[in-house]
């Protein structure tokens, strides 16, 4: 007899973790409050105020975009590894209207070492599901920086690239002005080009 498996949720993630991901100015801007945050999941929410309407009255696409966003940065970064956007794909379903608590919970589809998918869905209080985005993300590998933490890594640092990876410089002379070049000069009409 096997045991009986329960969905039971992951414990939220550290303080000192949620304190950074939700200290995004952007969101405080727009006024939305990251709620909660466990290893793949996050909750965000956003009142649908004048200043997040559209020239038609409902909620602006860039507005419920960044309601997205904020769920897709907290989620994909919810297990401490420095993860940045690669692709969110956004569906706008239904109109967010003025005065509505738009709710936008992110859940993890697919991780990787190195890549990771989720699932953000946006919904207004009555129910109505007002958009749904699919998001990709690239994880540098790098650990967050947390306050305590005694090795600090620079949160917009890039991981070291491999050797094989690197640019080198390569010296390439000026090209050398002539008709058409000269910034400081006329430039012939298109029938002289030829």
């Amino acid at each position: 007899m096997g045991a009986i498996m329960t969905d039971v949720p992951e414990p939220d993630i550290s303080p000192e973790l949620f304190a950074v991901l939700a200290a995004d100015p952007l969101a405080a801007q727009l006024g939305i409050t990251l709620e909660q945050v466990s290893p793949g999941y996050a909750r965000a929410t956003m009142t649908v105020g004048p200043a997040h309407l559209n020239a038609a009255g409902t909620a602006h696409g860039g507005a419920t975009m960044a309601l997205l966003d904020v769920v897709h940065a907290a989620v994909s970064n919810s297990h401490g590894t420095l993860a940045v956007a690669q692709d969110v794909h956004t569906e706008f379903l239904a109109p967010g209207r003025p005065g509505d608590l738009l709710t936008a919970v992110g859940t993890e589809v697919h991780r990787s070492a190195r890549t990771a998918v989720y699932r953000i869905e946006a919904t207004a209080g009555d129910g109505r599901l007002v958009a749904t985005a699919l998001a990709r993300v690239f994880r540098l590998g790098t650990p967050w920086a947390l306050p305590g933490d005694d090795e600090v890594v620079a949160m917009g640092a890039p991981p070291p690239v491999p050797p094989t990876m690197q640019i080198s410089a390569v010296e390439t002379p000026l090209p050398t002005p002539g008709p058409g070049t000269n910034p400081s000069g006329p430039t012939p009409a298109p029938d002289e080009l030829q």
